[in-house]
């Protein structure tokens, strides 16, 4: 259930008009996904490992595999910039993500 409540509120940050929440929601996404994968044991040092690891469980690798590199694309490329299209379809994919985990 936290991790719903969560999800709702990440979900709430993104507004169409508002370009500086489309970053952030994102990076909140991502920070969630590797929760829930840290919580349920995944393996791995990192994201990136805990992923490959649960590469099987997920309905469509892709999306989250896209989603996150649109996190790591933020995180370290300063003059990245995220449209309202690309942060909802990263976020779908986590969402996605999350839901095959049962997490959401």
């Amino acid at each position: 259930d936290k991790y719903r409540m969560r999800w709702l509120s990440i979900e709430q940050q993104l507004k169409q008009n508002e370009s500086s929440s489309f970053s952030l929601c994102v990076l909140n996404a991502d920070k969630l996904l590797d929760q829930a994968m840290r919580e349920r044991g995944v393996k791995g040092e990192t994201m990136g490992e805990r992923m490959k690891a649960s590469k099987d469980i997920w309905s469509n690798a892709n999306a989250v595999w896209g989603a996150h590199k649109l996190r790591n694309q933020i995180a370290h490329d300063t003059d990245v910039r995220v449209s309202y299209d690309d942060a909802r379809k990263a976020l779908a994919g986590f969402k996605q993500a999350l839901r095959d985990m049962g997490a959401i």
